[in-house]
């Protein structure tokens, strides 16, 4: 002030006269012994901002205005009108500190701090420069993030796996014992993340972080098989135009005569759905493919099926409500409402899923791909076709999104979301990608998830007009396809990111690295292809002789006893403990050779190909790899699931060694050689192997024991799951309920109404019309 003073009273003469623009208050004191700051507009919260940062453009010096490029007037948008505190508190060391913000946590506005003062120097100029912020505001209590948890802060004690209750320090003792050199080593030895793998990013990054702490290095290798990362495998197959599982071995493997595993398999076949979108179930393509893309359906406990229809946005009409629930009724199925907004429903046979489906295409649906690592849908709530609060079409934005991404092959599930308004009822901000309605358009977030590690996503764009969100997301899905790591969602990708959220802006907005128009090109090219991945099973007797449970007879059975609950049909929960009985030492009294398929049921294919039969009440499966075959029992006794016909193909070309991969938990039985039946990955359980060949009659034979004999040991029905005696986790709570006469879910034949029909009766008066039509009959 005192300066501008003076220098208009000796300077204006010859000088244009300077204008005071605002006072700076900031000041940094000691006040009997305690360090005290205040810097900037200090109560801005009690008293609203004095001065709101200029966004748009600078003035210069005549007066006129610089725009800033287009992309920094998407991420930016319009100014905030609000403010926000963020605020320290430690009682333990007596300091505080509040820092004000801008609403959006772009610009920090001023503060205060008591007890350390520090940052006071260079916060001062951050107000006065009104500079955009490049870090988030939490940064500046709790200091840059680490990004991936490496578990530096856990004691060895501590549970990280609570499915096989594995602790910190085992993990970390068998790999600085040697015993553990890999991920997959450290899987074998100590059980973790062979559950529900849910445990398996924090287990890895321990694995690293011990490596590394021991001089090793850490190589982030798809697997033994490929000596490249996800992504610059990805690469490879890109520039090189590969499309086959053999050429991609020949020219990235370590192998090129190599099976592969359960590891890169799944992954390769990934890659080439990203890139060319070709049918999961053609020979050469199909033993690359885990349990569910195999069969177009998420597997269950009980080895059944679920069936998810494609409802874009949450948006169904009641002829197509009609249609689910007719088929479900018809089938049996477990019904239940997703988070995705559509239907499920559960408990459907492999031999039936054919059926199932041919219904529900005909009624106009389509498949919804739940069973894929690709979009699975775009959340929604109804904004301006009905909300009165909304503003923005959230369900029309939400199905033309879903209808555009729908099918993409990516390295992880991903989800959308589009709400109408602030009031974020679609949830959009827990997406890997979600749009929020503004006055102006949409505000743009990605990396967001829920799951086990939850993440809120970040803003890439705000206020973009609807015409230009598909280019955007264009691109950002399409630089995820082609850069994250195996199985790596949105949210630890852009963790992990060099730059974060910042060089996604650059990349995505500004064309930072020149690929937006061969982003925007590729993801055009993979629309263009779509088809729908049932209605093509249906038109070819070839795949759908693929659904069959066993390949010698049409005979079907059941593993699984049900139960009634709410009135539904559920498989009975899983005992706690395997099969712990050595199959593999059976010592059976004869074997002789017994025809069990036909060698035309096997493709010649180099990822291989298996089926199951059934002999007596036995159930095997025969596998054939390069030309040989082999056969086990069917049951993986990990959890008595008939499943091991469906698992994945593994070799390891330096020891030789052959697996077949469970495809519920991964347990891997050797199928040759003198530890043919033993699981590489879990001592407690084995397997039975039988001799195989294929002979010149065009019939594939078994050496097996006498029938009886055979199911003495291997029958069905001594591994049934019984519903008999099952737990009751929930008998203790109800209890309660009932003392406090809770009112819970009503019974089907009961209504709320005095003289009300219920469920049953009012669902078939309804199908019996109003007039003298008869009833469905079910």
């Amino acid at each position: 002030m005192a300066d501008v003073l003076a220098f208009n009273l000796t300077q204006a003469k010859s000088h244009a006269p300077r204008k005071f623009k605002r006072p700076d208050l900031s000041t940094k004191l000691k006040l009997l012994g305690v360090e005290v700051a205040s810097f900037g507009d200090f109560f801005a919260d009690r008293d609203g901002p004095k001065n709101a940062p200029t966004r748009r453009g600078a003035a210069k010096k005549d007066g006129s205005v610089e725009l800033k490029p287009a992309s920094k007037e998407l991420t930016n948008g319009t100014p905030p009108t609000s403010v926000k505190a963020l605020t320290y508190k430690d009682p333990f060391t007596n300091v505080y500190k509040k820092y004000l913000f801008s609403a959006d946590g772009k610009y920090l506005l001023g503060g205060m701090m008591i007890g350390d003062t520090k940052d006071y120097v260079k916060l001062v100029p951050m107000v006065k420069n009104q500079k955009a912020l490049e870090v988030p505001p939490s940064e500046f209590i709790l200091g840059a993030s680490k990004g991936e948890d490496d578990g530096d802060d856990l004691e060895d004690d501590t549970q990280i796996c609570s499915c096989h209750n594995v602790l910190k320090g085992d993990v970390v003792k068998a790999v600085k014992d040697g015993t553990c050199k890999s991920i997959g080593d450290v899987k074998s030895c100590t059980k973790a993340g062979t559950g529900c793998g849910g445990c398996m990013p924090l287990v890895q990054t321990i694995f690293n972080k011990t490596m590394s702490g021991m001089g090793q290095e850490v190589k982030n290798h798809l697997c033994p098989h490929f000596e490249y990362s996800r992504a610059d495998l990805y690469n490879i197959i890109y520039v090189k135009k590969l499309q086959s599982f053999p050429e991609i071995m020949a020219a990235a493997g370590k192998d090129p005569n190599s099976s592969g595993c359960e590891a890169c398999k799944p992954t390769v076949g990934s890659i080439i759905a990203s890139l060319y979108n070709k049918h999961l179930l053609d020979d050469d393509r199909r033993g690359l493919q885990d349990t569910n893309d195999r069969f177009l359906a998420n597997i269950q406990r009980n080895g059944t099926f679920s069936v998810v229809p494609r409802v874009s946005g949450g948006e169904i009409t009641p002829e197509k409500l009609i249609i689910i629930g007719t088929v479900a009724k018809k089938y049996k199925l477990y019904c239940k409402i997703t988070g995705g907004q559509r239907i499920d429903m559960f408990g459907a046979k492999k031999q039936d899923l054919p059926k199932i489906w041919r219904e529900l295409v005909d009624g106009g649906l389509e498949s919804g791909h739940a069973y894929a690592k690709s979009l699975r849908t775009v959340k929604s709530c109804v904004g301006t076709t009905w909300c009165r609060f909304g503003i923005g079409d959230s369900v029309g934005m939400a199905v033309r999104l879903e209808e555009r991404y729908k099918s993409i092959r990516s390295p992880h599930k991903f989800k959308g979301g589009v709400s109408g308004c602030v009031r974020e009822c679609a949830e959009a901000q827990n997406k890997d990608f979600g749009l929020i309605a503004s006055e102006k358009g949409y505000n743009i977030f990605v990396g967001g998830n829920g799951g086990a590690k939850p993440r809120h996503s970040e803003l890439l764009a705000k206020d973009v007009p609807p015409d230009d969100v598909i280019p955007i997301l264009d691109r950002y899905i399409s630089f995820y396809i082609r850069t994250a790591d195996k199985l790596q969602r949105t949210a630890r990708w852009v963790e992990n990111m060099p730059g974060g959220i910042k060089y996604l802006r650059e990349v995505i907005l500004e064309d930072k690295l020149g690929i937006c128009a061969d982003l925007e090109k590729q993801m055009q090219d993979l629309i263009g292809t779509f088809f729908c991945e049932w209605t093509e099973v249906l038109k070819s007797p070839e795949r759908l002789k693929l659904f069959s449970q066993f390949g010698n007879t049409e005979e079907t059975v059941d593993t699984v006893e049900n139960v009634q609950d709410r009135g539904q049909p559920r498989p009975t929960y899983w005992p706690k403990d395997s099969i712990t009985e050595d199959f593999r030492g059976t010592q059976w009294s004869e074997l002789a050779w017994q025809p069990l398929a036909k060698s035309e049921q096997f493709a010649d294919s180099a990822t291989g190909s298996s089926l199951a039969v059934k002999r007596g009440d036995t159930q095997l499966a025969i596998f054939k790899v390069k030309g040989q075959y082999y056969a086990t029992q069917q049951m993986c006794p990990h959890k008595r699931a008939f499943v091991l016909s469906d698992g994945l193909i593994g070799d390891d070309y330096k020891s030789d060694k052959l697996w077949i991969s469970c495809p519920y938990h991964k347990r891997n039985y050797e199928l040759k050689g003198d530890n043919a039946g033993k699981c590489g990955n879990d001592d407690s359980v084995n397997i039975a192997t039988f001799p195989v060949e294929a002979r010149d009659d065009g019939l594939v034979y078994v050496k097996l024991p006498p029938v009886e004999e055979l199911d003495g040991v291997l029958g069905t029905k001594k591994f049934v799951i019984k519903s008999e005696g099952e737990e009751k986790p929930f008998e203790k709570m109800d209890k309660i309920l009932d003392a406090t006469s809770m009112k819970g879910r009503k019974s089907k034949n009961v209504s709320h109404l005095p003289n009300g029909m219920g469920e049953e009766a009012k669902t078939q008066q309804i199908l019996a019309g109003e007039g003298s039509a008869p009833s469905m009959d079910w």
